[in-house]
């Protein structure tokens, strides 16, 4: 597969090119700006890295770098567009607590599963 052609799984916002989405990946390395996740690690990885408007276009965001940030795809819906964060860290403390409170109510979830399903057994 070509360059050009995995570039093209990527999830990128319409308004930027491919070439520019790109470039923006390879500055942050395929490493998503809020959880960490290694985009260079492992082909799936790479599957789900995004890029995100930090200001959302919908909020007047500017398709500018210092706006634009490599994201893992759950990071970026986590995030999503109703809010604007007055900085990338009041963003990224946002998006983590999400994740966290997201997490605890999965474990919740699957431990009852985990339950009932023993239980049945």
């Amino acid at each position: 597969m070509a360059i050009t052609e995995l570039g093209r799984l990527f999830r990128l916002s319409s308004p930027l090119t491919w070439d520019e989405g790109l470039r923006i990946l390879e500055r942050d390395r395929y490493t998503c700006q809020y959880c960490g996740l290694d985009g260079l690690r492992n082909f799936e990885n790479s599957l789900i890295m995004t890029v995100d408007f930090v200001v959302p276009r919908s909020k007047k965001g500017k398709k500018d770098s210092g706006n634009l940030v490599a994201a893992c795809r759950p990071c970026n819906v986590l995030k999503g567009n109703r809010h604007v964060f007055a900085s990338f860290e009041e963003a990224k403390e946002y998006v983590l607590k999400r994740r966290t409170a997201l997490h605890q109510e999965w474990e919740g979830r699957v431990a009852r599963l985990r339950g009932t399903s023993s239980a049945t057994a």
